[in-house]
């Protein structure tokens, strides 16, 4: 773990810049175009699914992704994104690892892609440094995509960061009495929705609209419990990894989607 010398212009929007900001791993990734990605702890399948297919093609496109290395929608962020091209956030000291249940994705990050906090070495997260690691996940996107939330969520201070700073919110269009609290922000028009996720990637992508690399249908597929051959025989290269990850399982012969 060192100590980040570097002025980073984005963290200007925030209230007050870090007096110490901590990191380990590659810095180059700051210099990237990045999106913020947050949501719930315990997200839907619905959710899962969009939050990976968005956060990979996200990543494949030159995009970096941004979450707080959460349980939920910000590990999966994570993981879509691949562990080299994504920052994850920390409530805690580097050192730490928290969530454990998320130590070996955090270090996996920690080893190719970067890790940044507010605190120093060894200290534990606290309720308020978990708003003070909310505020600088938003700060580093230069948009904020909201999974899913509910009313009185964690996810909802950082709404208020998003909109204190004129960041732009997206949000995934779901049903009626689900994810109420984004489905609230799309009613009062503070946030927009992404019905297209090719769309959606090609606003922010240096390619051009032609060459965006589109939407990965590997889990789609999935979904429908392929049997392990006709699955490797459709996609022979990722389904190692997605198993290796513990995206997918495999079970009597069949592929079982785990998003």
């Amino acid at each position: 773990m060192s100590l980040l010398q570097d002025h980073i212009f984005e963290l200007e929007a925030m209230k007050s810049y870090p007096k110490k900001l901590f990191y380990s791993g590659n810095l180059e990734l700051l210099k990237k175009t990045k999106i913020s990605i947050i949501g719930s702890r315990k997200p839907s399948k619905y959710s899962r699914s969009l939050t990976h297919q968005l956060s990979s093609s996200l990543s494949r496109n030159g995009i970096c992704i941004v979450s707080g290395g959460a349980m939920g929608i910000d590990a999966i962020a994570h993981k879509g994104a691949g562990e080299s091209n994504t920052i994850s956030v920390l409530p805690c000291g580097i050192n730490i690892k928290y969530p454990a249940i998320n130590k070996n994705l955090l270090s996996n990050i920690e080893k190719d892609g970067l890790l940044l906090s507010q605190f120093e070495e060894d200290f534990r997260a606290t309720p308020w440094s978990f708003v003070v690691r909310n505020e600088l996940v938003v700060a580093l996107g230069d948009v904020l995509v909201v999974a899913e939330a509910e009313l009185n969520s964690g996810s909802m201070r950082s709404i208020e960061f998003a909109l204190k700073m004129n960041k732009d919110i997206y949000v995934f269009a779901h049903r009626i009495g689900e994810s109420v609290a984004t489905n609230e922000l799309l009613k009062s028009g503070r946030a927009k929705a992404i019905y297209d996720i090719d769309e959606f990637v090609a606003k922010f992508s240096k390619n051009t609209s032609e060459s965006i690399s589109k939407v990965d249908n590997f889990f789609d597929f999935c979904r429908t419990n392929p049997t392990y051959d006709e699955a490797l025989k459709k996609y022979p290269n990722r389904i190692f990894e997605a198993e290796l990850s513990g995206e997918i399982i495999i079970e009597n012969g069949r592929v079982l989607s785990n998003l």
